[in-house]
């Protein structure tokens, strides 16, 4: 206990900041806990690259973590990665299913090369090299969805897309290079809104589409040949979390017979196996409606194998069963 003299008195006083024996050390001002830090870079990343899937933003994050990663066993080093991983799956809002897909993909590269490399050093370095492949192949792995998904656009087509995915616009754009014509109808996509930004977009690449409301895709339906949308995260099953209003629309085209295709990276593949919409984590469950609001608005929701009728990925087409076996390929 640090000890210190009055001027006046000359009686010892206790310093109030000075923590008991055995009480966890509080951290200096101006130095981040390792929560705060791995949370902040994570932000920073997601601002900087705005265009970046949040499953990529997460694997960045973790590499960035290694860096400053003082471990000094490989036991240590595990440990204080793992701890990393559950920070960012515990308290990343943005996109919580994707973020959760990238941690555990992270997770499975850790547990390879810890059986496979018994050098800290060279298991450090294989990581991050293995995380940084990743990041900077991101937008080569869109490309090759898109070039997969590319011939089931046909000329004069209708296709119907819901919200701002990414992968489905850079599939879009590629179908508009290569001279294709279609019409691309846009959900409004509350309360995101992300298929203003779509439409947006897409009429910058000289594309013609046109903003319907959420609640008329049963209207425009019958008019539409094709169904496509990304996903948050694709589960164990086959079946897809993703922005919110996908169910139903998935349900809407079942009904009506059209084909409903999921266009995603392989890197969004997540461990997760739900069976309802009960079954989604919590954090994706966001009020959004105010004080006054009666149930809690969702962020996203649980489309089942059975409303898919395609995957377009970067290891090609595949059924909803298949990703299973994928799965287990990768994990």
């Amino acid at each position: 206990m640090t000890r210190r003299k009055s001027k006046s008195s000359g009686k010892p006083l206790v310093s109030a900041t000075v923590s008991q024996p055995g009480a966890p050390a509080s951290p200096q001002k101006g130095m981040q806990t390792e929560e705060d830090r791995i949370c902040v870079t994570f932000k920073e990343i997601v601002k900087e690259n705005p265009e970046m899937s949040s499953a990529v933003a997460a694997v960045k994050a973790l590499v960035e973590s290694i860096k400053w990663n003082t471990a000094s066993t490989m036991q240590e080093f595990t440990q204080n990665l793992e701890s990393s991983r559950r920070i960012l799956k515990k308290k990343t809002e943005l996109s919580p299913v994707s973020v959760a897909a990238g941690c555990d993909l992270f997770l499975h590269w850790i547990g390879k090369y810890q059986h496979d490399i018994s050098d800290l050093d060279a298991c450090r370095q294989s990581v991050i090299s293995k995380g940084e492949n990743l990041v900077h192949r991101s937008d080569e792995i869109r490309n090759q969805v898109a070039a997969v998904g590319l011939n089931f656009v046909k000329d004069n087509a209708i296709i119907l897309i819901h919200s701002y995915s990414r992968v489905v616009m850079k599939l879009l754009k590629r179908a508009a290079q290569a001279n294709k014509r279609f019409t691309v109808y846009v959900t409004e996509s509350r309360p995101e809104n992300g298929g203003k930004k779509a439409a947006q977009k897409l009429r910058e690449e000289g594309i013609v589409a046109y903003e319907i409301l959420d609640s008329a895709v049963g209207y425009f339906i019958e008019n539409v040949d094709m169904v496509m949308v990304g996903a948050e995260g694709v589960v164990e099953n086959g079946g897809i979390i993703n922005q919110i209003g996908t169910y139903q629309i998935a349900v809407v085209a079942k009904a009506a017979n059209k084909p409903f295709y999921v266009v995603t990276e392989s890197y969004k593949f997540v461990r997760l196996f739900p069976l309802n919409q009960s079954d989604l984590p919590k954090r994706a469950n966001v009020a959004r409606r105010g004080a006054d609001a009666g149930p809690v608005d969702p962020s996203v929701d649980y489309t089942p194998p059975a409303f898919i009728t395609l995957l377009f990925t970067d290891l090609g087409v595949l059924t909803p069963s298949g990703v299973s076996d994928e799965l287990s390929t990768c994990f």
